[in-house]
């Protein structure tokens, strides 16, 4: 594993206490950076605390990321023990089970909204006034192949991760001169504890959309958001990078 130099860097995780977020934490505190992680399971936050700790600095904040007043008080408790944001990786994120459009109940498709889009724009509404005060930002946000193609039977999924695609690129324009960049990663299916909430024959259809014929492993999720993060990436922002073991066609 290549160390990234992220010495000195205050990151936000959301999602952190597990998946993706969480083998982003793990590489980033290797790299150098202090950590903290946002999530709403409080069990699963203080178990990450406890395991990752070993390897430097992690802090932790109980969050219910469609909440903008949860938002707003993690944002300040964070500032008020670290001084700083300089990295935010959007990482947290809910499938919703799966059905057709007609059959998903109402309120299912739009709580995947509301957690996968809406609370990505409250964290970014809430660090990036943070981050413009430093000049310098880093802000990942983890979309999904889904969100380029469109998996049947996850149209709320789906949506949600299209709308966090058009978010970062637009974000990425506002944002462009300041010092803050904005980018996108777009995972194939990871083996991950969100795979509880699937049937076994949407993740089947997922294995097999993958010309690799296999699943993402987190630790190569964590290594390109890594270097998002990192000041080595200086030219790109509002840019969705591949991570679909060649599925994407675009």
């Amino acid at each position: 594993m290549n160390r990234l130099n992220l010495e000195g860097r205050v990151a936000v995780i959301t999602g952190g206490a597990q998946g993706i977020g969480y083998a982003v934490a793990e590489r980033m505190l290797n790299s150098g950076a202090g950590v903290v992680l946002w999530d709403i399971n409080e069990e699963r936050l203080f178990q990450a605390r406890e395991t990752l700790s070993r390897l430097g600095e992690v802090s932790t904040e109980v969050v219910e990321l469609t909440d903008e007043a949860s938002v707003e008080a993690a944002t300040r408790a964070t500032v008020a023990r670290h001084q700083r944001i300089d990295i935010l990786v959007n990482s947290a994120g809910i499938t919703g089970g799966n059905g057709t459009l007609w059959e998903l109940p109402v309120d299912v498709w739009r709580r995947v909204i509301d957690v996968n889009l809406g609370g990505c724009y409250l964290t970014c509404r809430t660090v990036v006034p943070h981050m413009l005060r430093q000049a310098y930002g880093r802000i990942i946000n983890i979309a999904s192949v889904a969100g380029k193609e469109g998996n049947p039977n996850a149209s709320h999924y789906s949506a949600s991760k299209a709308g966090l695609i058009g978010l970062t690129k637009s974000l990425g324009k506002e944002l462009a001169k300041s010092g803050v960049l904005v980018n996108a990663v777009t995972p194939a299916a990871a083996n991950t504890p969100i795979f509880d909430s699937m049937k076994p024959e949407h993740i089947e259809f997922m294995l097999s959309k993958i010309p690799m014929g296999r699943f993402l492993q987190v630790e190569e999720a964590a290594s390109m958001i890594g270097w998002l993060a990192s000041e080595d990436c200086s030219f790109s922002t509002g840019a969705v990078f591949d991570l679909s073991g060649g599925r994407a066609t675009y």
